[in-house]
């Protein structure tokens, strides 16, 4: 698909120049600033994930960041804590094992969800904290 635009002359002269720094055309310039200046993509995500991500594109900036602060249960997160360790221990029953499961996948949907949240916050221009500055599970 060809979409025209109209840029202002010194944005075209920096593509220009950059272009012929790194031996790129205009266009190849162009898309590559247009496709890494679109709010993250959900289609890498499980598909049942993949409507609710992209609904977070709509949410103000409070509640992403809500969202993307978000914690498990402690008692969630102890439970998961204390059944891997018994997992290789190899002393878990088949109940365990499928608790173990659920958990891990409630715990890795919620690690997508916050990982989207900041990913839109950044592509917002909200600045990200550092890792260490993060909260960590009690």
């Amino acid at each position: 698909m060809q979409i025209t635009i109209e840029l202002p002359e010194p944005v075209i002269r920096q593509l220009r120049q950059i272009a012929a720094a790194t031996q790129q055309s205009i266009e190849a310039l162009v898309a590559q600033s247009v496709l890494s200046n679109l709010p993250p993509s959900a289609e890498n995500a499980p598909p049942e994930l993949q409507a609710e991500l992209l609904a977070m594109q709509t949410l103000s900036t409070h509640e992403l960041l809500a969202i993307a602060q978000a914690q498990a249960e402690p008692a969630q997160w102890h439970r998961h804590s204390e059944l891997l360790e018994q997992n290789q221990e190899g002393q878990l029953s088949l109940n365990e094992r499928q608790e173990l499961t659920d958990l891990r996948q409630t715990a890795d949907q919620l690690m997508l969800r916050k990982a989207y949240a900041w990913a839109l916050l950044r592509w917002r221009g909200q600045k990200l904290p550092k890792l260490e500055d993060l909260p960590t599970p009690a």
